[in-house]
Formats: structure tokens, C-alpha cells, sequence
């Protein structure tokens, strides 16, 4: 078995990996995480939370991030097809506050990887999508935020035209917002 990189972005911080698959007539087979694989290359190997989301078409999340503890997540979409997106929040980083999107579905088997100085999110675009993603961290609701989803300074070119989002995402701060907390240097490249 294996999994490679298929491509790399925003300064080598988001990568995107595709693990072999093998199919036969009763459908297919794949790994999706090892930890020798991992740290072969030279991704993180530890994690210590797996979430699991599901939504219904033109749902918004994100774009989040933590930092206390740092979380990083390895995204895939087992159901369905989303618009996986991450945004860099390095400061220093030659490509700070730029995003990178991809669309990754089930039948691609693509998965993103975005570590904790990243702020993540996802549009769905199928009538519905199943994101399931492991984490370096576990979740503190007091050492995370966001940066509002349309943040006009970052620009993602989300693939809806009218988002269903959650009061806490359509409030979020915005970019310049985040730079200027204290909470922000623990982001540095």
C-alpha cells in the first residue's frame, strides 16, 4: 500500500495526498493513514482526535483554526463531494493569507493535509457531503477562532452562491481582526 503526495501548496504547508486504491468487483480498498508512511513524508505522524461531519448542499464551515493545543487536521470526504479549503495564517510566510481550495470527493479519494497554523473550511457540493478529519489536537473551545468565510482581504472563490452558514461562522473576525490578537504569534513561519 501507499500514499503520496500528489501536490504541495502555500509554501509547502498544504499538501495533498492520494492514497492507492484498489478496487475489484465488491468495490474498494485503501489505506488512508500510517504512521511510517507519514513520517516518511515528513508529514505529522501523531493524532489524538477524529472528527466526522456531515451537511447538506451549500453548507459553509470554517474557516477555523486552534492553537492551544496547535491542530492540525488531515481532511478527506467520505461521502458525497465538498470544496476543501485552507487559508495560511503564518505570519512571515511569503504566502500568508493566501488559500488554496480544492474540490475532493469520495470517488477521488484526495485527502488535504493543513496543519494548525492554517485556518480551515469546506463548502458542500454535492445535495450532501460527509468530511471526516483527524487531528493533532484535541479541541479546546478556548484556544480556537475563525476568520469570517468571505473575508474580502483572502478572497476564497467559494463554489456556492448562497452559502447556509452558522451564526458563529457569519460572525466571525476577519483577517486583520486575527493579526492584531495577541493569540496570532503562535503562528509564525
Amino acid at each position: 500500500m501507499k500514499i503520496e503526495i500528489e501536490s504541495t501548496h502555500l509554501s509547502g504547508g498544504v499538501v495533498v495526498l492520494k492514497p492507492e486504491v484498489f478496487r475489484d468487483e465488491r468495490g474498494f480498498f485503501k489505506e488512508t493513514f500510517r504512521e511510517d508512511i507519514f513520517r516518511e513524508l515528513g508529514l505529522p505522524h501523531q493524532f489524538v482526535q477524529h472528527n466526522h461531519s456531515g451537511s447538506v448542499r451549500n453548507v459553509v464551515r470554517g474557516l477555523h483554526f486552534q492553537w492551544d493545543p496547535p491542530m492540525g487536521k488531515l481532511m478527506r470526504v467520505t461521502s458525497g463531494t465538498a470544496f476543501l479549503v485552507a487559508v495560511d495564517l503564518r505570519k512571515g510566510s511569503p504566502t500568508f493569507g493566501q488559500w488554496y481550495g480544492r474540490e475532493v470527493s469520495a470517488d477521488n479519494h484526495l485527502m488535504i493535509w493543513a496543519p494548525a497554523s492554517f485556518a480551515r473550511g469546506f463548502a458542500v457540493v454535492s445535495d450532501y457531503a460527509e468530511i471526516q478529519y483527524i487531528c493533532t489536537g484535541i479541541y479546546n473551545q478556548k484556544g480556537e477562532s475563525g476568520i469570517r468565510w468571505n473575508d474580502p482581504q483572502i478572497g476564497v472563490q467559494w463554489p456556492v452562491k448562497e452559502p447556509i452558514l452558522s451564526v458563529k461562522d457569519q460572525n466571525a473576525q476577519l483577517l486583520e481582526e486575527w493579526i492584531q490578537r495577541p493569540e496570532s504569534q503562535y503562528f509564525t513561519y
